[in-house]
């Protein structure tokens, strides 16, 4: 199970891309408090078009509950992390794989950060950005894991389409 942990995100539209993201991926969504929204806003929704009602997540009080309620293999993507997201193996479809990102503004506390530091990473870029947007960086990390894993349960297909659509058209 590929797992997206969201800590302390701040902004709705994100949120919103990310649920999207994780229904299309069969990923679980798992959001620290406090959020910097209300799950019922607009942003949300808008960015999370009809899908949000399909996201499986789950909302925790804060760190320590969301560690004693889930247990695997942790990841967390950082700034402060050396090791590119590809050069770890997540393809075992058997395992839970939790993907960390943190808030917007900060990122992950270096306290959180510090027992896992052989599990940070950052994703490769030029000097000129400090960071990608967290909703993009969800989906590169999200679709590595999946790559690793033959992108099990996924279609290949628009589920409401022929696969000949073009040449039928």
């Amino acid at each position: 199970m590929i797992n997206v942990v969201l800590f302390e995100p701040e902004i709705p539209v994100n949120t919103g891309n990310i649920m999207r993201t994780c229904v299309a991926t069969n990923s679980h969504l798992h959001l620290i408090k406090p959020l910097g929204f209300s799950l019922e806003d607009k942003y949300v929704k808008r960015s999370g078009v009809n899908y949000i009602d399909k996201c499986n997540y789950t909302v925790y009080e804060n760190i320590d509950e969301f560690f004693e309620k889930n247990k695997g293999e942790y990841y967390f993507l950082t700034r402060y992390g050396h090791k590119p997201h590809t050069s770890f193996d997540y393809s075992d479809p058997n395992k839970n794989y939790y993907f960390f990102f943190g808030k917007e503004s900060t990122g992950i506390p270096p306290k959180i950060l510090k027992p896992y530091i052989d599990r940070c990473m950052r994703m490769p870029m030029t000097d000129n950005v400090r960071a990608l947007n967290v909703s993009n960086t969800v989906a590169i990390m999200v679709y590595e894991a999946l790559r690793q894993q033959n992108y099990k349960d996924l279609l290949f297909d628009e589920p409401h389409k022929s696969k000949n659509f073009i040449e039928e058209s």
